[in-house]
């Protein structure tokens, strides 16, 4: 299960699709255990109740709502028929604890919610006898509501509000929520004034429409930059270079300038010397870093030709291979799917375990107690683990496809479905190889959570220290995880083509990137560059097609809101259409690094690289002096 101890030699041959076997099955049996846990949770929520106590609601004696209780020891009142009262009602629904977002209040399971406003006993009375429903606790009789001393504790705070039970969890919800007023004020803290909140909510139900346009237009621009980004790539790299250069040239005369007038100002104003040698030195330092950043320029040219011509292929690949662009809809729906799963599972554990009656309010709460409590950590951490599965996967199948589309010279003999194929040899080959991948990624990512969280409690505390001490690890994990991230997926693609463990991959894959430093350093730094211009295109133009469209809309006064939400749609839909791109592009550049090192293009071992590669990268003796 570890790194060590693997049966494949350290040295071999790249044997690109020739050879499949299962990769890392312990792994794979380890993370399908996992997952066993994670249903038997869900399981364990559903059995000992507490799915029902979500979905029904439960009163303040640990009764369920629409069905018949057991007795609970030491709480009175439980234990009661419930079958015909099927909603839960809160005396005082508008007792809100800011701190812990739920109502502090008693409630009741009643056969009906109040469809209008009841102001005096007697009409909790009148409605009690014509509708079966009583709204005052159950020792109490409907018909003695007026009269009975206990009313004012143990019946609902006058005037009770109409209500309507929700749709699913069966809730009295108030109609008029004018009382979650101070609620909604601590949730929102930055509405001072309601005409803003209510203007800007107008603004957005007015103008959903154009919102829905905009934002399917932001998703067309994408999938067509995706495609055209190789006609655009050579014109961006080098503006980034121009920029680059007169930046520094411009960096370097502002200098000269300052210090030529700067000495004679000094020696006027007799300063001390320090200072004259302060600004010589920071001359001296910008010409060298000019001169360095010149030479680099010149140096990295025909490695910035490189990712200029990986931007054409990885074009070309999606023209093969269309399927590509669905993988983002695919990944986000998976994990969609998840998140929806998981958000319920955690929903039923709060009210899953032991009824426990509060000190201060009296009321059953159901907490989990002893090792229960765990349950709800494992269930975090199989939220980071599952979800970085899943992208892990989408990882897997996109390097699956562009290694065959790589590694196949004769593209006419492309698989059907490249995708298809890819996806199936991941299902029956791979899983192993990305849960330990995934795996590896929440060693990190949890840690740094976990600490993230800290941070946030300790704000406003007087530790300084300790704050500056985990921002610095905060800020240490995140860089890790970044770069496992990035080995991750060169050694998913390294598995893609050599159908090798984890470890063994990682290792291969680091080789050969160790092996083109310059060149990868080279493709980050300038392919990230034109990445982030394509976001910065889509989102530019969705808003501008936005601001003409909202600015002719005359039906309400704000659409700052509606241009913010479809600004951060398009920024999310470029970010993981060019993400799939990005992958693309570092696949193709392992792919293009083993091709170079183990061909030359004499007979028996010609290149796998497309033609247009090899014509913008030269003949094979430049690509070794490269």
């Amino acid at each position: 299960m570890g790194c060590c101890g693997s049966a494949e030699r350290t040295r071999r041959e790249w044997r690109p699709l020739e050879d499949r076997s299962c990769t890392d099955l312990p792994w794979f049996l380890l993370f399908t255990v996992f997952c066993v846990g994670m249903g038997c949770i869900c399981s364990y929520t559903i059995v000992t109740g507490g799915a029902a106590r979500l979905v029904f609601g439960y009163d303040s004696y640990g009764n369920t709502c629409g069905q018949r209780n057991e007795p609970i020891e030491g709480v009175r009142l439980s234990g009661l028929d419930h079958r015909d009262r099927q909603y839960v009602f809160f005396l005082d629904p508008c007792n809100i604890d800011i701190v812990q977002r739920k109502i502090k209040s008693l409630a009741l399971c009643v056969s009906l919610c109040p469809g209008e406003e009841m102001k005096t006993y007697e009409d909790l009375k009148t409605f009690a006898m014509l509708n079966g429903s009583e709204l005052c606790s159950y020792e109490l009789a409907g018909h003695k509501y007026p009269g009975l001393p206990e009313r004012f504790d143990k019946c609902p705070k006058l005037p009770v509000p109409p209500s309507k039970a929700l749709p699913v969890f069966n809730r009295c919800t108030p109609v008029d929520v004018s009382c979650y007023a101070k609620f909604a004020e601590a949730v929102v803290t930055f509405v001072s004034d309601n005409s803003v909140l209510h203007r800007l909510i107008a603004g957005v139900m007015a103008s959903k429409e154009i919102i829905i346009g905009l934002c399917l237009l932001a998703l067309g621009l994408s999938m067509i930059l995706m495609v055209i980004i190789r006609y655009i790539s050579a014109v961006l790299v080098w503006i980034l270079t121009a920029m680059v250069v007169l930046g520094s040239l411009g960096e370097l005369t502002s200098c000269l300038t300052a210090k030529s007038k700067g000495g004679h100002f000094l020696s006027d104003c007799q300063l001390d010397l320090d200072k004259r040698q302060a600004l010589l030195v920071y001359a001296a330092s910008a010409t060298v870093f000019t001169v360095i950043l010149l030479l680099l320029m010149l140096f990295m040219r025909k490695r910035v030709a490189l990712t200029i011509a990986l931007f054409h292929v990885a074009g070309k690949v999606f023209i093969h291979l269309p399927l590509l662009t669905l993988q983002p809809f695919c990944t986000f729906l998976a994990l969609l799917v998840f998140w929806i799963y998981w958000v319920l599972v955690l929903l039923f554990l709060g009210t899953t375990g032991n009824p426990q009656q509060s000190e201060e309010t009296g009321l059953t709460e159901f907490r989990l107690t002893g090792t229960l409590q765990y349950l709800t950590w494992y269930h975090a951490v199989g939220l980071v683990w599952i979800s970085e599965f899943i992208l892990a996967c989408q990882q897997m199948t996109v390097a699956g496809a562009v290694v065959t589309y790589y590694f196949t010279r004769d593209k006419n003999r492309l698989p059907l479905t490249p995708i298809l194929s890819s996806v199936l040899r991941l299902l029956r080959y791979h899983l192993g190889t990305v849960a330990k991948g995934s795996f590896i990624i929440t060693l990190v990512k949890v840690p740094r959570l976990v600490l993230m969280y800290l941070h946030n409690q300790l704000k406003g505390k007087e530790n300084a220290c300790a704050r500056c001490l985990l921002k610095t690890c905060i800020c240490c994990l995140w860089c890790l995880e970044k770069c496992l991230n990035y080995l991750n997926q060169n050694a998913y693609a390294a598995t893609a083509i050599n159908s090798t463990s984890f470890c063994t991959s990682a290792r291969d894959a680091f080789v050969i990137l160790v092996e083109n430093a310059l060149r990868v350093a080279a493709i980050n730094a300038v392919g990230d560059f034109v990445l982030f211009l394509g976001k910065v295109l889509i989102v530019t133009s969705t808003a501008f097609a936005g601001v003409l469209l909202l600015n002719y809309q005359r039906d309400f006064a704000e659409w700052l809101l509606p241009l913010f939400i479809v600004c951060l749609f398009s920024f999310l839909v470029a970010h993981c259409f060019l993400s799939i791109f990005e992958i693309v592009v570092d696949v193709l550049f392992l792919c293009f690094a083993i091709d170079t090192k183990y061909n030359d293009g004499t007979p028996g071992k010609e290149f796998y690289m497309d033609k247009a590669l090899m014509v913008r990268v030269g003949s094979r003796s430049s690509i070794r002096l490269d």
